[in-house]
């Protein structure tokens, strides 16, 4: 493991994790304090419309609530996952094992508290109390903290250093700067790198990155013309000359956009599937024996629980099986593991809507368009199972892809992009669902996607999405065979005898 000081930030820390405190302990108190939240209203009354709505001062104390919550998780979520990667020990190959099965094991862990959050505090909320709903998350969170700084004696800290995107930028400056400049030795990348500006790394938290050929135009920003370089070897400008670093950085974000994108709809598939799986559990036979009756926002923990249990399967047990065959550390590359999350996704599709075909079908043969379909809510499990099969190849196959080819100073924005993708996909959702609604509903007609899902065509709907799915993996598989995995030097600890001070290790492989 690396010699490194003890130095975490904990203002910081503390500030961050304080934030979402304070948003739980603020919304336990909007449901606990009689001036902070409406009169209870009887079901006669909802049903007639004839409850008293919030004060502005209650709706004031709800919203502040989650101003917290938004500003704290939007905080810790991107700097928890790269936190965690500086605890192993990236340049070792006896650290890199334990940073693969860490992606797996993080996602499943965060899977599970929301399985949790699903079942039992929904449960809680709903049957029991809100105020203890609320204020039992809120008492974990408490709890979260003070483990956190238990173990502050065994963290490794990573001070930041240096500029998120002022770097970005000089290469893209410098480069068309020196665009009428020919490169040194255009077909040896190898030689063209010794003529280059590559002055040897000023961190040792970031490992070097060799010269590619992918992208050359940015190589240009390296070529050391008279007067680049002072005496003692640094630039002059540092818009004009830039490293081989710092332009193979450059590179890494932009191969990356194209993957983004396609990560953008995968999680579009995901949020449809887990929208409408609650519309139909409405409509379905929720009871759990003669007494309990499933909740409707408890639908979906089926797939928290096959992402869990699957992701722990594949890491102890099909990895390692995986790893025999294939030889690739991890089984397979982390594009394959996406495709096949894709592939997962869209079959998840044309299971559901052959599921909502036949709710649908049930639902008005026993009581027409206001039926309930007597078929048990657990018809659901197949999409919902394969949804979270999909999750665990594709999600946790999106996080470690961004965390291991991001540079190596932008791993707080990996993590950030990885949040991105989940908002942005809702919002195309939104987009798709208001469009798909435009269009099936012209002259008249019943749109598929109907407040009245019994007279709508939500079937339709999931075998468009299946579509999309699959068009999504063309584009992906398009993607996939151009992109080339991040290039690095390491250091080989397992083989201190043998001169391996400076091995260069670039995975070429696509698939």
């Amino acid at each position: 493991m690396r010699n490194m000081k003890l130095n975490v930030d904990f203002p910081t820390v503390d500030l961050i994790n304080m934030t979402n405190v304070q948003g739980m302990v603020i919304l336990t108190l909007s449901a606990s304090v009689p001036h902070l939240k409406p009169p209870t209203c009887s079901t006669a009354n909802q049903q007639l419309g004839d409850c008293t709505s919030p004060t502005k001062l209650q709706e004031s104390v709800l919203y502040i609530s989650f101003v917290f919550l938004v500003i704290g998780y939007g905080g810790v979520m991107p700097c928890s996952l790269p936190f965690g990667m500086d605890q192993f020990d990236r340049a070792s190959k006896r650290d890199e094992k334990g940073l693969k099965s860490f992606f797996n094991w993080y996602y499943a862990t965060t899977t599970g508290a929301v399985f949790l959050s699903l079942t039992v505090f929904v449960y809680i909320q709903e049957s029991v109390s809100w105020p203890l709903g609320y204020g039992i998350p809120a008492g974990i969170m408490i709890l979260s903290i003070i483990i956190f700084f238990v173990g502050t004696r065994l963290y490794i800290y990573v001070p930041p250093s240096g500029s998120i995107f002022s770097s970005l930028a000089r290469v893209v400056v410098a480069s068309i700067r020196k665009r009428k400049l020919e490169l040194p030795c255009p077909y040896d990348v190898r030689q063209q790198e010794l003529q280059l500006y590559s002055p040897p790394s000023t961190s040792s938290h970031t490992l070097k990155l060799p010269l590619t050929s992918q992208l050359k135009f940015f190589n240009k920003a390296a070529i050391v013309t008279e007067g680049d370089i002072n005496s003692d070897g640094e630039p002059v400008k540092k818009w004009s000359l830039c490293s081989v670093q710092e332009v193979e950085e450059l590179k890494c974000l932009i191969k990356i956009i194209p993957i983004w994108l396609s990560g953008i709809v995968s999680f579009v598939i995901m949020v449809q599937s887990v929208n409408f799986s609650f519309f139909q559990a409405a409509l379905m036979d929720r009871n759990l024996g003669p007494h309990f009756q499933i909740p409707i926002a408890s639908a979906g923990a089926i797939s928290y629980v096959a992402l869990t249990v699957f992701v722990l399967i594949y890491d102890r047990f099909l990895v390692p099986m995986i790893t025999k065959i294939t030889k690739i550390e991890g089984g397979i590359t982390l594009l394959r593991r996406q495709a096949i999350g894709i592939v997962i996704f869209s079959a998840a599709m044309v299971v559901s809507g052959i599921v909502e075909h036949r709710r649908r079908e049930t639902a008005l043969s026993h009581g027409g368009t206001s039926g309930i379909s007597p078929m048990s809510v657990f018809w659901l499990a197949p999409q919902l199972i394969l949804m979270g099969i999909g999750e665990a190849f594709n999600a946790v196959g999106q996080i470690e892809f961004y965390n291991t080819q991001f540079p190596d100073y932008m791993l707080t924005i990996a993590a950030s992009v990885f949040y991105c993708t989940q908002g942005g996909a809702t919002y195309l959702s939104t987009l798709m669902v208001n469009v798909v609604n435009s269009i099936t509903g012209k002259n008249g007609k019943t749109p598929w996607l109907d407040d009245n899902f019994n007279i709508g065509k939500l079937d339709y709907f999931y075998y468009l999405v299946a579509i999309m799915g699959v068009l999504n993996l063309a584009y992906f598989l398009v993607c996939a065979h151009y992109y080339r995995y991040k290039a690095i030097q390491i250091e080989d600890d397992d083989n201190d005898d043998e001169d391996q001070s400076a091995k260069e290790v670039i995975n070429n492989k696509v698939y």
